[in-house]
């Protein structure tokens, strides 16, 4: 009965979802180090970003205007929404260990995340890809140039982009770092030198 109960329990424990935030200014790298890590160490991928937009391209879904409008305008979508993707992605991967990109960004995201979904998981750490300002406007100009398909990767979006960053997601930052949960990271450097950066990170959290 005892070894039944243990099976049980095991099993549940298993089941909690285990994240880690990624967190940077735009174009700081982290889409291509998480398809690093997801490649080295088996997370889960998902960017908030990504499935906003997914959501937005989606001709049934109710809030697809919406978030169009808040990401031309380099905007933060409303709290509930992203809350929701997020834990909908989690539930259909079946997975257990997830990269969440690009969240919590703001005070709102934050409150709403503990509010609805913090107790749903176990938060191992936030990836800080720290990426000065001008390096970051290169490359997401370039990326756009290059036919990205996004409509925020040009200067005006840019700026209301990085504000908003500096204003909204910085003292997040700020926030998980007086828990000790930030790793801080390069991000000025090459993509396989900032990933070096990552491995040892992980490696040294047992998380291979």
């Amino acid at each position: 009965m005892i070894t039944g109960l243990r099976s049980k329990l095991k099993q549940f424990i298993k089941m909690v979802p285990k994240v880690v935030f990624v967190l940077g200014g735009p174009g700081a790298g982290k889409g291509t180090q998480c398809q690093n890590i997801v490649r080295d160490f088996g997370f889960v991928h998902l960017s908030a970003g990504d499935l906003l937009r997914e959501e937005r391209a989606n001709p049934n879904s109710q809030y697809g205007e919406l978030i169009e409008n808040y990401i031309r305008e380099g905007k933060i979508v409303p709290v509930d929404i992203t809350c929701s993707l997020l834990e909908r992605a989690m539930e259909e991967s079946g997975k257990e260990r997830f990269l969440i990109d690009g969240f919590p960004r703001n005070q709102d995201n934050l409150e709403g995340w503990n509010r609805r979904v913090a107790s749903k998981v176990q938060l191992l750490m936030v990836l800080f890809f720290d990426c000065p300002i001008e390096i970051c406007t290169e490359r997401c100009l370039n990326r756009g140039a290059a036919g990205s398909g996004r409509s925020d990767d040009n200067l005006e979006s840019l700026k209301k982009r990085f504000n908003t960053y500096q204003v909204e997601t910085k003292p997040i930052i700020d926030y998980y770092q007086k828990m000790n949960l930030v790793r801080r990271l390069d991000a000025s450097l090459s993509p396989d030198e900032v990933f070096n950066q990552v491995k040892n990170v992980l490696n040294e959290s047992n998380l291979q």
